[in-house]
């Protein structure tokens, strides 16, 4: 596997209140869920970016308004409301 070397100035770990680890880990997953976002990473491969098992990076995604499924959460919810006004009429 590849790597990538990114600079920063010290005082960003205090703002964001990290850790070096920390900091690494988090910005992997942003990364990665950068990549799946625009569509240039499948969810496994966006999971290998960000270290962390396929599952764990799918519940990621939810955390930050984003689908596994190709559709945001707003077209979804209104998707399963229009199924429920569907069901509910027969």
């Amino acid at each position: 596997m590849s790597s990538v070397v990114i600079s920063y100035p010290d005082e960003l770990l205090d703002a964001l209140r990290m850790n070096p680890d920390e900091f690494e880990r988090h910005a992997r997953l942003l990364l990665a869920i950068k990549l799946y976002e625009l569509g240039k990473a499948t969810t496994g491969q966006a999971a290998q970016v960000a270290g962390l098992p396929r599952a764990r990076f799918l519940f990621e995604l939810g955390r930050f308004g984003l689908s596994p499924i190709g559709i945001e959460p707003d077209e979804l919810d209104q998707d399963l409301a229009d199924a429920r006004a569907a069901t509910r009429r027969l």
